[in-house]
């Protein structure tokens, strides 16, 4: 006889896929008098016994799984995490280094005029957006990122080496367009590379470490330029930019090189793996959410993932959010500038460009780290980007030089802090499939970069020592990027509470019955 609970309860039922019914593989809820509360769409039902774990980790106990996840993920730790963030902080140091060189001489040399200069950095951004999506959508389908991310740093270090090479603007303006265009593959491509490796849980953080690349990268890129350009101008007749392009370029190349021997590709296809580890580093992320990661290459459709990511709402919401924070964190293309405002000679103004970013990354480190502990994203966005806000007023506000420091210590934390969780949220909030993911990555990063053509403009030496218009830009951007942050918040709250009904929810995990929904899948809010 069944009990109470038996017959107050909703159970999901799987339509018969043996039935010539028209109503097979629909998912309907169904009262205990038969009344059909709910019909769901048509969805790819996994029978019970097509979503399991292997045979290897199947007969693991719960003590040899754990010890053997431990091994697992510092493993990939040592092999994955060092060596991209240190192609990172070279993706970071040649792209930006132009800003260093505007202190070092190219201005005069190249004899650029008006807007010439903010052109020639805005223009490594038009590259940057075309490449991103296409960039992405071709490693996920090859699945060989160990191949093909440092193949486009070798590349990349070339350009950014024949940069020194370069006598008119036109020269300096196609280097910069071709630098953008193959450096768009890394950043993206890392976003999607780090998803296929560690769970929802454990993405955060190590999204932070990959991104510290590019906080070290503004230190780095201070202390670089002032040691070249106190150094090295008119070394063997070149004057200091000139070493500056070329000295980070045969780094980056030397380092793309060593890359190649180091990296892993995706948990299916790297070869040195033990099969107990290769099965478990799949598993525990389809255990995850409930769902194969991996679709072989013949499923990975370039149209398909597109097409999913641009039909789902949520790419809009996250695009928006990205975007402002992107578009208020602009100011660090032009740092160097900003902080030459407070009217110190070259080299102690690239010096002072340094301590900012070295608190980014301590802040950013505690940040991540408790956002993943807690399971928690708006918070962790939101409430660093006040401090941004608070630090773009203060610095529109007075130009007395204590003030004005302190505001460019904060700002840059401000806006790092919070992107590095919002990164993250991305893969959190699209989890499935693994195309899908790839393309709204490439996506949303392309069209949030699309803030830096515009807001080189935004720094003219004319406008310091305040640079009131890009300030208040900087301040309403970072107003966007918390109002879509309590929309996507909020969108998500009513997408859990669906799930918990049983409700179907597109995009989310529904595979009946499954792993992730004996667990419980939800969005991390």
């Amino acid at each position: 006889m069944a009990s109470k609970g038996d017959i107050d309860r909703k159970d999901p039922v799987v339509g018969d896929n043996d039935s010539n019914s028209d109503d097979k593989g629909k998912i309907r809820h169904i009262e205990n008098d038969g009344k059909i509360l709910a019909e769901l769409p048509d969805v790819a039902v996994e029978s019970p016994q097509a979503f399991g774990p292997p045979e290897l980790i199947r007969n693991m106990s719960p003590g040899e799984r754990q010890e053997v996840e431990k091994r697992l993920k510092r493993k990939i730790d040592l092999r994955l995490m060092p060596m991209i963030v240190l192609m990172y902080i070279l993706n970071y140091l040649d792209r930006n280094n132009i800003a260093a060189a505007k202190y070092a001489g190219i201005i005069e040399d190249l004899k650029l005029k008006g807007t010439e200069f903010q052109t020639s950095v805005s223009i490594l951004f038009v590259g940057y957006l075309l490449m991103q999506v296409p960039s992405n959508l071709v490693l996920n389908k090859i699945g060989k990122p160990a191949i093909y991310l440092p193949a486009c740093m070798v590349v990349w270090g070339v350009i950014s080496t024949a940069t020194a090479a370069c006598t008119n603007f036109g020269g300096l303006l196609a280097c910069r367009f071709m630098l953008g265009f193959v450096e768009a593959a890394y950043f993206p491509g890392c976003l999607y590379y780090l998803s296929c490796w560690y769970t929802r849980k454990e993405l955060g953080f190590r999204t932070a470490v990959f991104y510290s690349g590019a906080l070290i990268s503004g230190a780095f890129s201070g202390l670089i330029a002032a040691g070249v350009t106190g150094n090295m101008d008119g070394t063997l007749g070149h004057r200091a930019w000139r070493w500056l392009f070329i000295i980070e370029g045969v780094i980056t190349i030397g380092v793309a090189v060593v890359a190649f021997f180091i990296l892993p590709n995706f948990p299916h296809t790297t070869s040195w793996l033990t099969e107990e580890e290769r099965q478990l580093a799949v598993w525990r992320l389809a255990e995850d959410v409930g769902q194969e990661d991996w679709e072989g290459s013949e499923k990975q459709s370039f149209k398909e993932g597109l097409k999913l990511a641009f039909s789902d709402i949520k790419t809009y919401v996250l695009m928006v959010l990205l975007f402002g924070i992107v578009a208020s964190g602009t100011v660090t293309n032009f740092f160097p500038t900003v902080v030459g405002s407070l009217k110190y000679k070259p080299v102690p103004t690239l010096l002072l460009t340094v301590p900012p970013y070295v608190l980014a990354v301590i802040t950013t480190f505690l940040n991540s780290a408790h956002a993943d502990k807690t399971g928690e994203r708006f918070f962790h966005i939101t409430i660093p980007l006040c401090f941004a806000m608070a630090a773009y007023i203060l610095a529109a506000a007075t130009t007395k030089t204590a003030p004005r420091y302190l505001a460019m210590m904060i700002m840059v934390p401000g806006v790092y802090t919070g992107y590095v969780v919002a990164l993250a949220w991305i893969s959190n909030s699209l989890p499935r499939p693994p195309a899908k993911r790839a393309a709204a990555l490439a996506f949303i990063n392309a069209i949030s970069n699309t803030s830096s053509i515009y807001a080189s403009y935004m720094y003219p030496n004319t406008a310091g020592p305040r640079y009131l218009i890009a300030m208040c830009v900087n301040c309403g951007t970072c107003i966007m990027a918390i109002a879509a942050a309590l929309t996507l918040r909020v969108m998500l709250v009513r997408l859990n509470k669906k799930l918990e009904r049983g409700e179907y929810v597109e995009g989310a995990i529904n595979a009946v019955p499954s792993e992730a929904g004996a667990k419980g899948f939800r969005f991390r809010i």
